[in-house]
């Protein structure tokens, strides 16, 4: 009789559990999709808002707050009259979040190094010194962690060809890192449907801009 209980109970908790994980799968799936069709910058407000909710109802998937996080940095770049101040501190913030739950993830570092870049295009020529280092830091710990991650070389790509040549930038070395960003995507696997799978396209993009 004991062991029926028990094996009743431990079959109550799979199922809780399978119900939950099944829950968290559409939602992230579905919210996924609605990230993918985002154009305008409340598109991308209105996304970030509802994977925080994902994570914070879960509290121990780090996948919602990255994207989150991603998603407020599209607005970012995408409102040319918004505060991009204030957007960098927001993504900041959320990326704390999934770091909590994931420290030391390559994914997380191109966040760092994508809010560093918002901070300093509100004034280039003087944010650059400071900002400017903490993406280049960022960008390297993230190459540092998972070499074989083409977002890592398409990020690099993208800073080096809105680098003066002068200072180490430019078209040749831009299209060295983004060759790499294109020739890792077209062997790259996401660990799991919902782990990050974008760049590709836009590594492609650069890659014929830096070849012209």
């Amino acid at each position: 009789m004991k062991q029926i209980l028990v094996m009743t109970i431990l079959l109550c908790v799979s199922v809780m559990s399978y119900a939950q994980n099944d829950k968290y799968q559409k939602a992230m799936e579905k919210t996924i999709a609605a990230f993918d069709t985002c154009k305008t910058a409340e598109d991308y407000q209105q996304v970030s808002a509802a994977f925080e909710r994902i994570g914070d109802a879960e509290k121990t998937q780090w996948l919602p707050y990255y994207y989150a996080a991603l998603a407020m940095e599209f607005k970012g770049f995408t409102d040319q009259k918004g505060d991009k101040d204030e957007i960098a501190n927001r993504a900041e913030a959320l990326i704390a979040k999934a770091e909590a739950i994931e420290p030391k993830n390559s994914e997380l570092f191109l966040l760092k190094n994508m809010s560093a870049t918002l901070h300093m295009l509100v004034d280039p020529m003087n944010r650059w010194q400071q900002y400017g280092a903490v993406a280049r830091q960022a960008l390297g710990t993230a190459k540092a962690i998972d070499a074989q991650n083409p977002r890592v070389y398409l990020m690099e790509g993208e800073s080096l060809m809105n680098t003066p040549a002068q200072f180490g930038g430019g078209k040749d070395k831009a299209r060295q890192s983004l060759e790499k960003s294109v020739e890792l995507f077209k062997a790259f696997k996401p660990v799991t449907p919902l782990h990050p799978v974008w760049g590709q396209k836009r590594a492609e993009r650069m890659l014929a801009a830096a070849s012209k």
